[in-house]
């Protein structure tokens, strides 16, 4: 090829080139085949009211207050509701047993020691009141005997000496001191005398038994049954507050019932009950609460409800096991639905509105569950409004 022509084919592939370049300038493509963006002018439309509503915060804390603002997604997930009122009826089952009245139980407790020659009375027999019971050989017995027969011994012989010397010292036989020591000596030997014979009183025998009298006879102070025996012929008895044997009166028990804490506010003196024992299962027997105790066990968190029942034909007897059901009056309480607890610190607490979507969290203290509806006990009042819906999505 000519150098001519050489000059023609590249001016032709230039002028290509440049062509391909206007080309490609049109498209708005770079050379790079990548799509030219014209600049920002800051006068265009665009998505600014999208961004801005991404950068809204879920809710706001400040301190124990939350607040959800305007645009957060939270406002279509969280409901609000007030705290209602229910009229709650319940009924409680508690368990119980039967116990003898303590003010219808005696210990028998031997006045003197000594050793029990003779047992008159079986575990489980009834007895009538001044019933023997036991025969006890004691020695204190003759000496309280002996110590009565010198009392009085001393006093006849301290009222002749007063009579002897009050005659002489109206005749002026004797000075008036000496008369006036006789009427002393007298009236020490009536005290002494008294002294011993309110001893042979206390003992609860005659006072004119033989002076070799040892045995004394130990009779039931109540009409009742013997539910405890401890004592056993020959057995030496000398602990004075130890008791031989319990007597009790069972013409009247008292079931005894356990109730939880929680539940004491149930129940009231005089409130109706159903009974029913394990030894009759199909009868039901009908009774009131005698009393509540004023002390709370401090290990069981319980107390104790009692209710007396008549039993002359001592169908019922200590330590049955029985069922106690208390039908509690109704009461109108404040209630709130499940979901709107949530536990934080093993505590229990709702989100109580304080504001336009503003809101605080209450601690509070449950009760029984009704459905899907709580008791609440303490924190809140009929009429608040706390979250009801979404409390979970508040929860820190």
């Amino acid at each position: 090829m000519t150098h001519a022509n050489q000059r023609v084919s590249s001016l032709h592939r230039g002028h290509a080139v440049a062509a391909v370049v206007l080309l490609l300038i049109g498209a708005g493509l770079g050379a790079g085949g990548y799509r030219l963006m014209p600049a920002y002018s800051g006068n265009e439309g665009g998505s600014g009211a999208s961004q801005a509503n991404e950068d809204v915060p879920n809710l706001v804390r400040n301190g124990e207050q939350i607040s959800i603002p305007d645009g957060s997604p939270l406002r279509n997930k969280v409901e609000i509701g007030a705290v209602a009122t229910k009229a709650i009826q319940r009924t409680l089952t508690l368990p119980a047993v039967v116990e003898a009245d303590p003010a219808r139980l005696a210990k028998v407790l031997p006045p003197l020691p000594g050793r029990i020659t003779q047992l008159k009375v079986q575990l489980g027999r009834r007895v009538e009141m001044g019933q023997p019971l036991a025969v006890l050989d004691s020695a204190d017995l003759r000496a309280a005997y002996n110590d009565y027969d010198r009392a009085k011994i001393a006093l006849g012989l301290a009222a002749k000496t007063r009579d002897r010397l009050s005659a002489l010292g109206k005749s002026g036989g004797v000075a008036d001191k000496e008369v006036q020591q006789a009427d002393a000596d007298f009236a020490t030997a009536e005290a002494e005398r008294q002294r011993a014979e309110a001893r042979l009183k206390q003992i609860g025998v005659p006072l004119d038994s033989a002076s070799t009298a040892r045995d004394l006879t130990i009779a039931s102070p109540i009409a009742g049954s013997i539910i405890d025996l401890a004592v056993a012929p020959g057995a030496f008895w000398n602990d004075a507050t130890a008791s031989l044997m319990t007597v009790a009166d069972l013409t009247n028990v008292w079931v005894t019932a356990i109730v939880p804490e929680k539940d004491i506010s149930f129940i009231a003196p005089n409130q109706s009950v159903n009974v029913n024992f394990a030894a009759y299962p199909d009868e039901t027997f009908k009774g009131h609460v005698l009393f509540i105790g004023d002390v709370v066990d401090t290990d069981t968190r319980r107390a104790k409800v009692r209710i007396a029942f008549p039993n002359p034909d001592y169908r019922l007897k200590p330590g049955m096991f029985a069922n106690v059901t208390v039908i509690a009056p109704a009461q109108t309480v404040p209630v709130v639905p499940t979901t709107a607890l949530v536990l934080k610190r093993d505590a229990d607490r709702v989100f109580l509105e304080t504001g336009q979507w503003r809101f605080e969290p209450r601690q509070v203290r449950t009760g029984s569950q009704q459905g899907d509806q709580i008791v609440i006990q303490e924190g809140l009042k009929a009429g608040d409004r706390v979250v009801v819906k979404g409390a979970l999505l508040l929860n820190d």
